[in-house]
């Protein structure tokens, strides 16, 4: 969702506040362990629509896979615009390849978006990609593209897909306890994993925080939920509180972003609240960031979830298919028709 929201200057006090949540106890073996883990996301969800997360060890992301994706990533983005442009992503299916800086104009009203991206969905590790194919059809389904260098950045960037793929499956199962559900309840609307990520670079952008090109303008995401890997020491993130103020999100060392997107929020019944956020660049180096947008399955219908709907809060969406709903809202964002 799109948004040109009028805000005051940017604070640096609490956004009532961003919780920080330790997933430790998401693979407890007591499911009281983690209904009380389920609350805390919960009231994250229904107050703010975004949270730090603390991933589990040995079933988060390691260090060593963080710093392979963010080298093959500095390497990629240094290539000539040439050769990155090869597997632009107008010329390629379902949105996977490489989108430009400033192709992207999220905020109306805004002149456009700096930064660039690469866009790649799911694959198996170990497939050798010249043969990939996929059995699932739908409007977002599809192989992924891969430039021919760096050499092994196919190989780094599946390796962070899959790690943070993990925790997302395990966010999902969180989040159906936080809804009252059954804690399989997301499973069969997950088989096969909708989740897209884009490896982002912004560059420097120094000039005044009112200028209308930003890094990325304001907006809501459009999936379910997202995790976003943040570069350690580069303040870009901010988020627009309830009394319009613009709140610094800074890289935590040892958590995860997660905000809500508009599909969580329109199953729910806005009971969960996806947020406005934005990001901007105003370091004098390079920023780079890795967002993991977690989906259904494509061919899944979207309609607000039966614990989510009463008397006092009657069902406000139509049904839609999760891949349906994806695709209009990425033609949206490039201006497509």
């Amino acid at each position: 969702m799109s948004q040109s929201s009028e805000a005051t200057p940017v604070c640096d006090g609490a956004f009532e506040s961003i919780p920080i949540i330790d997933l430790e106890d998401a693979f407890s073996q007591d499911e009281p362990t983690r209904r009380s883990l389920a609350q805390q996301i919960r009231m994250a969800c229904m107050n703010v629509g975004f949270f730090y997360a603390i991933p589990v060890k040995n079933h988060g992301i390691s260090q060593d896979c963080l710093d392979k994706v963010l080298n093959v990533n500095k390497e990629y983005y240094s290539l000539s615009a040439d050769e990155k442009m090869k597997l632009h992503h107008k010329i390629m299916p379902n949105f996977r390849g490489y989108s430009p800086p400033m192709e992207a104009n999220i905020q109306p009203g805004n002149r456009g978006d700096l930064h660039e991206g690469f866009r790649i969905g799911w694959e198996e590790r170990s497939e050798d990609p010249r043969i990939q194919s996929t059995s699932r059809d739908g409007v977002m389904a599809g192989a992924n593209v891969w430039p021919d260098q760096p050499a092994d950045f196919r190989i780094a960037c599946m390796d962070y897909y899959h790690a943070a793929l993990t925790v997302g499956k395990k966010l999902f199962g969180l989040f159906a306890l936080a809804l009252d559900l059954p804690e399989t309840y997301f499973d069969d609307k997950t088989l096969y994993s909708a989740a897209t990520m884009r490896t982002l670079h912004y560059p420097p952008q120094p000039h005044a925080l009112d200028d209308k090109i930003l890094g990325i303008g304001a907006h809501t995401d459009f999936v379910c939920f997202t995790i976003l890997w943040q570069q350690a020491g580069i303040q870009a993130l901010q988020v627009l509180n309830s009394q319009q103020q613009w709140i610094n999100v800074p890289p935590l060392p040892g958590t995860l972003v997660v905000n809500l997107g508009d599909q969580l929020a329109r199953w729910t019944n806005d009971v969960f609240k996806s947020t406005v956020h934005r990001a901007a660049n105003r370091n004098a180096v390079d920023r780079y960031s890795i967002a993991l947008f977690f989906s259904t399955d494509y061919e899944v219908n979207i309609e607000p979830i039966y614990t989510c709907v009463s008397a006092e809060n009657a069902a406000k969406y139509p049904a839609i298919t999760a891949g349906e709903y994806v695709k209009q809202r990425l033609k949206a964002m490039y201006d497509e028709s």
